[in-house]
């Protein structure tokens, strides 16, 4: 009798489990999305992140609102996201600095991105670019470098924050090179460009997406992006490797994260949405235009790639010595 009502607590729990899931595709959206943007507006992340939200709205009729959570590299933003309900209303746009350097550089974060959070999109990847003033003496990488061999730790060059995968390219850069320059850490990208653009620092390294408009404008010069291959909206652009630092290779990615917990169904529903907005020609169009490579992926691909990188990064933070208390 006790073994027949616990195969009948079992089913019934499983059942109402399913119904539960069922309910949550079904009757999911009912209210507003909340997308959180883990840096402030104006930078590559907030402008693919607004995007996206604008779309989803269009399309699929969901209301999406971006919500700016920014500082302490974009951590502060994802501990939101990882710690709200899971109930499929809050999510955010992680990437690779938050979600796999951070962890290896801030030693007190409240998350484990591999645990605290479910994967569900990815957007687009984007090389770094390092960029100058359009009248600066550097006229190309290789000026850079002897200027800093000539006067170590006398250039600057600031990024959107300490532990970001930008401001780890430039360590990166620096090691490659055998030179010394001195980090200048912003809150946020809009914050380095504009000091960047008045001179106060030598060099940005930034995302594409977030410096592109300012390169398009002639404002700044672009002296090299630091993927494996040219940008597409910056073919006339060098990569780091061609400019006589062979297999240097570093980039980042945006994707979509929910907290851990958040019902199966609503995960495959967001990433269906997402996937079908970075296969309409505008959209795509609109990614490129803004230095971004639009691909898709499913929830498992997104893990993966997560999960890969968290792991590799882990050395290069270490062979880095950066920190942040």
């Amino acid at each position: 009798m006790i073994r027949k009502l616990l195969t009948f607590f079992t089913l019934a729990t499983a059942l109402a489990f399913s119904l539960g899931q069922a309910q949550a595709q079904d009757g999911y959206p009912n209210k507003p999305i909340r997308l959180i943007v883990p840096f402030p507006p104006g930078g590559g992340t907030d402008i693919l992140s607004r995007l996206i939200a604008a779309k989803l709205t269009e399309v699929a009729k969901w209301s999406v609102i971006a919500d700016n959570r920014a500082g302490a590299g974009g951590t502060i933003g994802i501990a939101e996201a990882a710690h709200a309900a899971p109930t499929g209303y809050d999510m955010v746009m992680g990437q690779k600095d938050d979600m796999v350097v951070a962890p290896w550089i801030y030693k007190h974060l409240s998350y484990d991105p591999t645990k605290s959070l479910v994967a569900v999109a990815h957007v687009a990847y984007t090389p770094v670019v390092i960029v100058t003033r359009a009248d600066s003496k550097f006229k190309t990488l290789a000026d850079v470098v002897a200027a800093a061999r000539a006067a170590p730790d006398s250039i600057t060059y600031g990024s959107p924050g300490n532990g970001t995968t930008i401001h780890l390219a430039g360590e990166i850069f620096k090691t490659a090179a055998n030179i010394k320059m001195r980090h200048v850490p912003y809150k946020g990208s809009n914050a380095a460009m504009m000091d960047v653009l008045a001179g106060n620092v030598d060099l940005m390294v930034s995302s594409v997406p977030s410096a592109i408009g300012q390169i398009q404008a002639g404002k700044l010069r672009a002296l090299a992006v630091t993927s494996a291959r040219r940008s597409s909206s910056l073919p006339d652009v060098p990569t780091v490797a061609e400019s006589g630092y062979k297999g240097f290779d570093v980039s980042t990615w945006y994707g979509l994260f929910m907290p851990a917990g958040t019902p199966q169904p609503i995960v495959t529903a967001m990433n269906a949405e997402v996937n079908k907005l970075l296969e309409m020609p505008d959209v795509k169009a609109a990614i490129i235009a803004q230095g971004a490579e639009p691909q898709a992926m499913t929830p498992a691909q997104l893990e993966t790639l997560l999960k890969e990188d968290y792991v590799k990064w882990k050395s290069i933070v270490e062979a880095s010595g950066a920190t942040i208390e």
